[in-house]
């Protein structure tokens, strides 16, 4: 018996979903990683966010604002589906792509609040000298209504591979 074969089949919208933020940075591709394996290894679901920023209500006429946002959607799409490609040449898995406009924190918590089936927040560490990032910091008010996972910013391939 394979191992795929001893894993139940489990449908997608039950399995635990790995969310991770999706903001192009160096740290949410160590985060995307670490999730992408411990979701191939626990049989679950990654779900990567993209969040938009919202236009800027008192600088642009409407006709601008909306060029801009559809413009900032169709390159976090791109964006998306980039990640997605490398998800699943990294794991083998698909992952469920989510974009939303607003701030990230609000976005973020009203996210996890909607889908029951976000089970784990995996953020990495920032590794500047801004500090460990707005999410990361975020993790202390107990906001979140799940578990969070943050791994350190600077771990190598082989400790993500060690530890997923």
């Amino acid at each position: 018996m394979t191992e795929s074969d001893s894993t139940p089949s489990i449908p997608a919208a039950k399995r635990r979903k790995f969310l991770v933020v999706a903001d192009g940075t160096a740290e949410s591709e160590i985060a995307i990683h670490f999730a992408s394996l411990r979701a191939k290894h626990t049989n679950g679901v990654v779900t990567l966010l993209a969040i938009l920023a919202p236009p800027d209500a008192n600088g642009q006429w409407l006709g601008v604002q909306n060029i801009m946002r559809e413009e900032a959607r169709t390159e976090a799409e791109a964006v998306l589906h980039k990640l997605a490609a490398h998800v699943n040449e990294y794991a083998g898995i698909l992952p469920e792509l989510v974009i939303r406009e607003g701030r990230l924190a609000d976005e973020l918590l009203k996210f996890i609040d909607e889908d029951k089936d976000v089970a784990i927040l995996v953020l990495a560490a920032g590794t500047g000298k801004d500090g460990p990032g707005p999410l990361v910091s975020l993790t202390g008010s107990g906001g979140f209504r799940i578990p969070v996972t943050v791994v350190p910013g600077v771990l190598t391939e082989e400790a993500i591979q060690a530890l997923a």
